[in-house]
């Protein structure tokens, strides 16, 4: 039997290290695919740590239910190599970006499409084995999508940061103000809503980030301004030249420096997304809420249909590529590290 090589999470908090084992035979409608390229994202470091930050000290346990070793990695694409019984033969050869946001598929939430929001979920990478890996295992047929004439590094990134933004900018289409719009955080996904911010709105895009670098390679590729929020008096300055805040924020960081300012610089009757996942706690006065009459909404990944329609947005060529990089899959550690550290501008992707 065929042997499958990966990058294992064997004790939380630690180094990954290298596992070989037999490669799995589908069964059912389960698909064995064979991995080319997988995404690199911020939440596999949450999951390495064992823990996500609650702020004020407290940890919220991500260990529970979790067998090591484990392969991380949920932004997958590549070729079909088997499929089960009751999958389509014809899927064998076929080159695949895999959506990884599964649930249980039976209960209220999966049954109304809304598998992301499922307690039972089984998302790839997350809770059952995932890409850092030469092959994965995938529950369903169904969760293979068509990238082609897409290069198989973009299309495995669409399905994490690709579908998270996406589904985050969703979240403001169609309100009643439309001014302005500002994304704060300019890492992977937060570099993927510059791209899809562009061609979902009409209006101009600004960016706030910490990194010079982040900030420089945003306006290259389509900010109409840039701003470092550590900078003395910006929010007073950005107030100014946005003419009284942004109709809507979306915060790509998630943590309790970035939704101050969020909120310092949302517009009266603005809405804030927020989907970033740095961790922290956040606390707002009930009289500035109402007083601002904001709206705040948390989202975190988008449903299968969602993926969907951004999958034909790319491959009819609306999107913009946004920046990455491709490394080997046996580095990923490595690269762990540089992410951690801040020192990654866009996407790291490994390959295999």
């Amino acid at each position: 039997m065929a042997r499958m090589v990966r990058q294992s999470l064997v004790k939380f908090d630690a180094p990954l290290c290298e596992t070989i084992v037999d490669t799995p035979k589908p069964q059912g409608r389960e698909v064995l695919v064979r991995i080319e390229r997988c995404g690199l994202c911020h939440s596999d470091l949450h999951i390495q740590d064992g823990y996500a930050d609650l702020g004020g000290g407290k940890k919220l346990d991500t260990t529970r239910g979790m067998t090591l070793p484990f392969t991380l990695g949920h932004e997958i694409a590549g070729i079909v190599d088997e499929v089960g019984p009751d999958a389509p033969k014809d899927l064998v050869g076929t080159k695949k970006a895999v959506f990884p946001w599964i649930g249980c598929g039976q209960c209220r939430d999966c049954l109304a499409g809304d598998e992301n929001l499922c307690v039972k979920q089984r998302f790839l990478g997350v809770s059952i084995d995932g890409g850092f890996a030469t092959h994965v295992l995938v529950p369903d047929a169904k969760y293979l999508l068509d990238h082609d004439p897409l290069p198989v590094n973009q299309a495995a990134t669409l399905m994490c940061s690709g579908v998270t933004a996406y589904g985050a900018l969703k979240r403001l289409v169609d309100r009643p103000r439309q001014r302005n719009l500002l994304l704060i955080g300019l890492g992977g996904v937060g570099m993927m809503g510059l791209s899809f911010a562009q061609a979902m709105f009409k209006q101009p895009i600004t960016v706030a980030d910490l990194s010079p670098a982040a900030r420089e390679t945003a306006l290259k590729n389509g900010a109409a301004a840039a701003y470092d929020p550590a900078e003395p008096d910006v929010v007073k300055r950005m107030l100014k030249e946005s003419d009284g805040g942004f109709d809507g924020v979306v915060d790509f960081a998630g943590n309790e420096k970035s939704m101050a300012f969020a909120v310092s610089t949302v517009a009266r009757g603005g809405k804030i997304v927020v989907s970033g996942l740095m961790g922290g706690q956040f606390t707002l006065p009930m009289v500035q809420w109402v007083y601002k009459r904001m709206t705040i909404e948390g989202f975190m990944v988008g449903t299968l249909a969602e993926g969907q329609e951004l999958m034909a947005l790319a491959r009819a060529g609306k999107i913009k590529p946004t920046p990455m990089k491709e490394e080997p899959m046996a580095d990923v550690q490595k690269w762990i590290e540089e992410l951690r550290a801040g020192k990654v501008v866009g996407r790291i992707v490994l390959k295999n």
